[in-house]
């Protein structure tokens, strides 16, 4: 037996073995609470027009915003083997600079406080 299909026995067995005690193991006893939805710790069957704070909406969109200008360094290893690595590099700390604005201005703003 080679070592490939080895390994796909081994991590396939491995999975099936897994799966099975993971639905026979645990004792669950299901009640209507644990059966309720739950939605950022709201009661689900109470109004569903009360207020809810705008800086929580706030926090993130930043989290958004900063995630996806990080998502453009990651061809960074890709792109670091290129003809000219300089003009790579030259971008890349533009993005950071970018970044590390952006973050001081919301910060000396005060949109990073969860408290007012």
């Amino acid at each position: 037996m080679n070592m490939v299909s080895l390994a796909i026995t081994t991590a396939s067995s491995l999975s099936i073995i897994l799966t099975t005690i993971s639905f026979w193991l645990p004792q669950t006893a299901p009640t209507a609470e644990k059966l309720s939805p739950y939605e950022c710790g709201f009661d689900p069957l109470g109004s569903a027009r009360l207020p809810f704070s705008l800086r929580f909406f706030l926090v993130a969109i930043l989290f958004l915003l900063f995630d996806l200008e990080i998502a453009l360094l990651l061809p960074l290893p890709w792109a670091s083997q290129l003809s000219s690595p300089s003009i790579t590099l030259a971008w890349t700390f533009v993005i950071l600079i970018l970044l590390t604005l952006g973050l001081a201005y919301e910060w000396t703003q005060g949109g990073l406080e969860w408290a007012e």
